[in-house]
């Protein structure tokens, strides 16, 4: 279960990333996406609760960027 919760997640991780890429390139340039970021202390894996970490990052740093900059 927890592989298919992964991989839904990864989908909307590409989803949102392609969308800051295409709608907001001024972002995207600032994303740190280096892998060694999101794995959790201690573990080797990046584990289901890692992504989601991200995800949320990535939904917070696109909704700053619209309510900041767009009317």
């Amino acid at each position: 279960m927890e592989e298919l919760e992964s991989k839904t997640v990864l989908a909307e991780i590409n989803r949102v990333t392609t969308e800051l890429l295409t709608n907001y390139p001024e972002l995207y340039i600032f994303l740190d996406e280096n892998p060694v970021t999101l794995y959790h202390e201690g573990d080797r894996e990046i584990q289901t609760k890692d992504l989601l970490n991200y995800l949320e990052s990535l939904h917070q740093i696109l909704k700053h960027h619209i309510e900041t900059h767009e009317n």
